[in-house]
């Protein structure tokens, strides 16, 4: 699937509706992830921003309505399996090993992708202990991108919160995935640590080549993102396009510049003029 520039459609989202009870999260959502871009996803607290994430990888299951990864239909697709396909994110309210370390945090990402399980690394103790070492060399590859190495043996729950929310960044990367779902990244953070995580975003995105030539989440990027956040000047710097919720409802989709003249979207959520 492509679309009329010529972009692939990552994850196709057709008319998904979410409801709990009577009410109402989202209502016949369309929206095409393309391959090549930043797609963000803006709109007020309780618009359906992190019930769409949820229900792309899982989480939560629309109750019509389709969503397709590639030619994959991954509607209502178990969390698990969601990774496995190579969707990873971080989330609005940080979901990590808190009493585990920043390394052990990163390599228990990496289990969805090891090869051995209980018996066969027991049969072939050399072939599961060369496994290991290639996944930690990936980990300690993310904890330099990340510039975590004077954490990467601390206790997460120990961490200050921008710290915390940079470890949960790199778990989401050490899944290596082909879309990366982020929700709320920069929440609560200062303007020196969301400028750290803008910078991360943004090389994550465009790759780093052969810095990190033995691991290819970070040579090649993530070229596939889909970002919410709140801050519009965070936003409208690194979107290449934006979608708008408003109660559940889709009420805008373009360019930044498109999105900052869009009359509904000034009312709903950027602010009346005046």
């Amino acid at each position: 699937m492509t679309t009329e520039t010529g972009n692939k459609i990552k994850i196709k989202i057709d008319n998904i509706s979410l409801n709990f009870g009577g009410v109402k999260a989202l209502s016949n959502i369309s929206v095409d992830v393309r391959e090549n871009e930043i797609l963000a996803i803006i709109g007020p607290n309780g618009a359906g921003k992190t019930c769409l994430l949820n229900s792309i990888n899982g989480f939560y299951k629309p109750q019509s309505g389709d969503i397709y990864f590639g030619e994959k239909r991954i509607t209502r697709i178990r969390p698990d399996r969601a990774a496995k396909l190579g969707l990873a994110r971080t989330f609005q309210n940080i979901e990590l090993y808190s009493g585990l370390s920043t390394l052990d945090n990163l390599m228990a990402a990496r289990h969805i992708l090891m090869h051995q399980n209980f018996l066969t690394g027991a049969l072939y103790y050399k072939w599961a202990k060369e496994e290991e070492i290639e996944h930690r060399r990936t980990v300690e590859d993310i904890i330099d991108f990340l510039e975590m190495e004077p954490i990467r043996k601390k206790v997460v729950g120990t961490l200050p919160y921008g710290m915390r929310k940079r470890v949960e960044l790199g778990r989401a990367l050490a899944m290596e995935p082909k879309v990366l779902l982020l929700d709320e990244p920069m929440a609560g953070m200062n303007l020196e640590e969301k400028e750290d995580i803008a910078r991360f975003i943004v090389d994550i995105f465009e790759g780093q080549g052969s810095t990190y030539p033995e691991t290819p989440v970070l040579r090649d990027g993530v070229n596939t993102i889909v970002l919410i956040e709140h801050d519009m000047g965070v936003v409208m710097d690194l979107a290449d396009r934006i979608v708008v919720l408003d109660f559940g409802k889709k009420i805008a989709e373009g360019t930044p510049e498109e999105i900052k003249t869009n009359p509904q979207v000034i009312s709903a959520y950027l602010g009346k003029e005046g």
